[in-house]
């Protein structure tokens, strides 16, 4: 399943994501801070979605109250409704 999201609070504009048989196959990040979204798409590429979900809920940015990880946590789990939904 192809799924895009808008991130809220954060640099990056948009989570491309692609997930298959319950794990991630692909994500980017459009914006944001290369280096770290960069290293986070190659550290949850392979995971299975509610590990990466378990892992990233509510990290945190400084003193914002998301960040890039909490965000891909959010665009997953709205992922995984519009999969259930779509059933």
């Amino acid at each position: 399943m192809h799924y895009e999201y808008t991130p809220h609070g954060v640099c990056s504009t948009r989570i491309v994501l692609d997930i298959d048989n319950d794990r991630i196959t692909d994500v980017h990040f459009v914006g944001g801070c290369s280096g770290n979204t960069q290293g986070i798409s190659a550290l949850v590429t392979g995971m299975r979605v509610e590990d990466v979900i378990a892992r990233l809920r509510g990290v945190r940015c400084g003193r914002r109250e998301t960040s890039c990880p909490d965000q891909l946590s959010i665009a997953l789990e709205k992922a995984l409704e519009k999969e259930k939904d779509a059933k």
